[in-house]
């Protein structure tokens, strides 16, 4: 099948955010959502946006100057390193986006959905300069090329993708309901770090900390090279503090190991709109180093079980107090004398190992959820690859989603199962 390949130009408007001062920001029932690119991470909004942190009212657009874009524009991050998470997500309603946001507008005779999935499959990196702060220009975007089906065929493309990424929200649902374990048993073993009803000892993260937060190596990212350690961006991590193991790779640095990581090392993301993520290293991941927009904290196992510690960087009361911090600067920034501040209750030692205990039951069912989702993610891959290759037969498409049914339905019984525990 021959399509022709215009530039999206053609069949989108291109379009950037519009800045959004700190005055307007935390009003909840305007008319309007505002998003930023932090939104794009928060539950409910993994493919379509519907969740916002932000609104704003017509009187307050009239005063930005901004711009209403359309239910069914496709958004995705264009400056800093949250372009190499390679999100993009698509409007449900008529929404405002900031300035660290593009947009594609689809024109008449496209469908929406259609432009979404092509851009799911599309590497946002391939388009932005190679400078300090990774950015994307308008102009640049608007070359790629698309292919380009008629109507009917971009809706038959749109069914078929739409009942594989159904099954892919699924095991999405699977693997935040594992991650929200973590936060329940936390409140469950030590109560509400808010009020702290137990009466735990409170102290500062960096007294819980052996030496000094540490910032990681500023070195490139590389391939695999036999005998290099994986090499931990903050890209590479998630929300719920997991490895994205397709992206990991290796570093570019012969003196490296003052970067590696030991067992119960715990990282926090310092700048961006990543700003908050945290991560705690286990053996099963590797030999590891981290990366320069990240800090350690070595955790001191004779005052704190890391696991304990980790699972408080779970918690709402942590991500409030991360919100706190974010308010405080144009830019996103917590600093590792910032991080070291962050009190934390200190339970019995006793207690904080049986919470870890526990964890660890639940790790082996997040690593087997893992290893699934890889698979489900690279049978949609493929899905995508042939619909926009023209190769998405009727019968190629039912074998690989009666695949992809079998390993949710698997992953749900896994949750199930884990559940009645």
């Amino acid at each position: 099948m021959t399509w022709q390949h215009p530039p999206i130009k053609k069949m989108a408007d291109v379009e950037s955010g519009f800045g959004f001062p700190k005055q307007y920001q935390g009003v909840l029932d305007a008319e309007y959502p505002f998003y930023k690119v932090g939104d794009m991470n928060l539950p409910g909004n993994e493919s379509e946006m519907r969740v916002s942190s932000n609104t704003i009212s017509k009187e307050v657009l009239k005063a930005l100057q901004a711009k209403v874009f359309p239910p069914g524009t496709v958004i995705f991050p264009k400056i800093g390193a949250a372009i190499a998470t390679n999100k993009k997500r698509i409007l449900t309603k008529p929404s405002i986006v900031d300035n660290n946001v593009m947009g594609l507008i689809p024109k008449e005779g496209i469908e929406s959905r259609f432009l979404f999935y092509w851009m799911q499959q599309f590497d946002l990196r391939s388009v932005a300069n190679s400078g300090p702060v990774p950015s994307m220009r308008k102009s640049e975007m608007e070359e790629v090329k698309i292919p380009l089906p008629t109507p009917s065929e971009q809706r038959r493309i749109v069914e078929i993708l739409d009942q594989a990424d159904a099954l892919r929200k699924r095991r999405a649902e699977a693997e935040i309901k594992v991650a929200r374990i973590l936060p329940t048993l936390f409140y469950q073993m030590f109560g509400d770090p808010a009020t702290n009803s137990k009466g735990w000892p409170k102290v500062p993260l960096g007294q819980l900390s052996l030496g000094r937060p540490q910032y990681g190596a500023n070195a490139k990212a590389v391939e695999y090279q036999e005998g290099m350690p994986r090499y931990i961006r903050i890209t590479d991590i998630n929300e719920f503090g997991q490895l994205n193991q397709r992206s990991l790779k290796t570093l570019d640095l012969s003196d490296w190991q003052h970067y590696r990581l030991a067992e119960g090392d715990l990282l926090f993301a310092r700048s961006g709109a990543t700003v908050g993520k945290s991560y705690l290293y286990c053996k099963q991941d590797g030999v590891c180093a981290f990366a320069g927009y990240l800090i350690r904290f070595q955790i001191d196992r004779d005052k704190m079980n890391p696991w304990v510690a980790f699972a408080y960087t779970q918690t709402p009361h942590y991500k409030n107090w991360v919100a706190t911090k974010q308010r405080a600067a144009a830019q996103p920034n917590i600093n590792g004398q910032e991080y070291a501040s962050l009190t934390l209750m200190r339970p019995d030692l006793n207690i904080q190992q049986k919470f870890a205990n526990r964890m660890m039951r639940v790790l082996e069912i997040r690593r087997d959820l893992t290893t699934r989702s890889m698979i489900v993610e690279d049978l949609y891959r493929l899905l995508l690859h042939r619909a926009f290759s023209g190769k998405l037969t009727a019968k190629w498409r039912q074998v690989h989603t009666n695949e992809l049914l079998q390993e949710i339905q698997y992953q749900m019984r896994a949750l199930v199962h884990q559940g009645q525990q």
